[in-house]
């Protein structure tokens, strides 16, 4: 599961930056999400815009299995 948004220059402020990450850790915990199993990468390009991608990564697919498969 992955949440993702981009923003331009002006479209936001560290204090909305921090709450938008918060939103995403929060849904997804929300979704089922063990706090390890979630990542938020935060990038920040040159021209001032940003990036965030939550990702929900399951510990089932993780360790390699897919769900719903049984084990050998």
């Amino acid at each position: 599961m992955e949440i993702s948004t981009r923003m331009r220059p002006g479209e936001w402020t560290e204090e909305s930056l921090s709450q938008l990450v918060a939103a995403y850790r929060e849904e997804l915990l929300g979704m089922g999400a063990a706090p390890g199993e979630i990542d938020v990468v935060t990038d920040r390009d040159e021209g001032g815009g940003v990036s965030v991608v939550a990702t929900w990564t399951k510990a089932d697919v993780a360790d390699g299995q897919v769900p719903g498969d049984a084990p050998g």
